[in-house]
């Protein structure tokens, strides 16, 4: 196999950030259907009687924050270690989104996104999954490279 090939290949952090950063943008794309999303969609806050699925509150400005952590999946997949800072660090944002959701979330008037408690539960697990696919497989791609530098 050439070099070539060889340096097209994906690694498996990469095809991970890769694959949440579409399911991001399919998520995104989904919140502005009429049908799968039900109710009137706002601009944003906890106003918005959009639900995704029926289940997840949207807003315009959740679904566009959606559509930015696709493109961003999908360029940072791109390579091993931006892969790794996409999960790793948008895991944690999501964790503390998370977090803000349990404090501002319901009909706070800080609730801006907005966030009900499935976004909640939707946020901690996500969060937690990014990050340890992040730390886990970043370091199995970080031990994969030093193999490959020592044996050139």
């Amino acid at each position: 196999m050439s070099t070539s090939v060889l340096s097209r290949r994906r690694t498996p952090i990469q095809l991970v950030a890769t694959a949440v950063g579409a399911v991001f943008l399919l998520v995104g794309v989904l919140g502005f259907i009429p049908g799968i999303t039900t109710g009137g969609l706002g601009v944003a806050g906890h106003h918005s009687d959009a639900y995704l699925l029926g289940l997840f509150q949207v807003s315009v400005l959740h679904n566009v924050v959606h559509l930015l952590f696709g493109v961003a999946g999908l360029a940072l997949g791109r390579s091993a270690a931006g892969a790794k800072i996409f999960l790793a660090w948008g895991g944690a944002i999501y964790l503390l989104l998370f977090v803000y959701g349990l404090v501002f979330g319901g009909e706070s008037a800080a609730n801006f996104v907005p966030l009900n408690v499935a976004d909640n539960g939707l946020h901690l697990v996500l969060g937690l999954a990014m990050v340890a696919l992040g730390l886990i497989l970043g370091r199995t791609t970080a031990t994969a490279g030093l193999a490959r530098a020592a044996h050139r």
